[in-house]
């Protein structure tokens, strides 16, 4: 009897252990968070929800951060874990390095946030920034544009006189390979398959392996990037919302973007230890309002919840997966 208790206790031992090797790493805190942490900073799309902020990933590995995309809102959400999640690797002052999928406004909208807001909280060094072709041009007109308010910060009577390197930006136009490394990660880019130039990076720390993929259809570079990674990023279309689309719509987005049924097939071969879907398309613009009318978002035809992804996702992988939310952690 007492030895059938003892097999027991132990059996209800190791189901508790498996089953907090799966929660997020903001509830594993008490026991000993894993150094590498996954902070979804905006999980939105180009429609603004004044719930998701533009895409922004960030990937903290101990006291450093590294941002992938720079999505509409991705400082103050930086602040907010900070503040909420007790992430001070998320101070604005300690945001230095950024990883671009592709240059859509969408993704870039909060570039000048993070050079200047990151600047004038107190960053001293250049801002290093990694993407696609155009990331030069783009950066160099962003600096123009604001040449008077950096001219006067710095001069003899201005706020940051006293720190002079502080707005610089070093823009770095990437390929296929090993893009950036450090003590603490070694960031690879894969090409993707979306409008235009783009690639999905994955991260290697010393305790996890992190694969986001940006925008893009299902590729086989995905898959080969990621090929039982602890952590897979990705955007998906519901299924329900895209069959309402115009025909045009869905046609762009079948070359450009993941549904549900795809992403769920891509997972299948992949097989992340979690696979977190973010950007997800659940709402669109209506194509079809008055010319002469302004175009409001619709909460009808046009818009889904993320409770239908979960449906639509979960028949089809068994796998452990999440809809991402701002601010999670992982």
């Amino acid at each position: 009897m007492k030895l059938t208790r003892v097999i027991f206790m132990c059996v209800l031992m190791t189901a508790a252990i498996a089953a907090v090797s799966q929660e997020p790493a903001s509830q594993l805190s008490k026991s000993g968070s894993p150094r590498t942490k996954v902070v979804l900073l905006g999980t939105g799309t180009p429609v603004p929800d004044p719930d998701r902020s533009g895409p922004a990933t960030a990937i903290v590995v101990d006291d450093a951060a590294y941002i992938v995309d720079m999505g509409p809102g991705v400082v103050r959400r930086a602040k907010a874990a900070v503040l909420n999640r007790h992430i001070s690797a998320l101070e604005p002052a300690n945001l230095k390095v950024v990883f671009v999928t592709h240059l859509h406004s969408d993704h870039t909208a909060g570039y000048s946030d993070l050079i200047l807001t990151g600047w004038t909280a107190g960053r001293r060094t250049p801002l290093e920034v990694y993407g696609p072709t155009g990331l030069q041009t783009m950066t160099e007109h962003i600096l123009q544009a604001y040449r008077i308010d950096i001219q006067t910060r710095t001069n003899s009577e201005g706020d940051q006189r006293r720190n002079p390197e502080g707005w610089k930006v070093n823009a770095h136009e990437i390929k296929q390979g090993v893009i950036y490394k450090d003590s603490k990660v070694t960031v690879s880019a894969f090409p993707t398959k979306h409008a235009m130039e783009s690639y999905g990076y994955r991260f290697d720390t010393p305790d996890r392996s992190v694969v986001i993929a940006g925008d893009t259809s299902p590729t086989a570079e995905t898959v080969k990037a990621c090929d039982g990674c602890d952590v897979l990023i990705h955007e998906a279309r519901a299924e329900e919302m895209y069959a309402k689309l115009p025909e045009d719509r869905r046609s762009f987005g079948a070359k450009n973007h993941t549904t549900s049924e795809q992403l769920a097939e891509l997972a299948n071969k992949a097989k992340p230890r979690l696979l977190i879907v973010y950007h997800a398309w659940i709402s669109w613009w209506p194509d079809l309002a008055p010319s002469d009318k302004p175009i409001v978002l619709t909460t009808g035809e046009l818009h889904s919840t993320p409770d239908v992804l979960q449906k639509e996702i979960g028949p089809r992988y068994s796998g452990n997966f999440v809809i991402g939310n701002d601010l999670d952690v992982y």
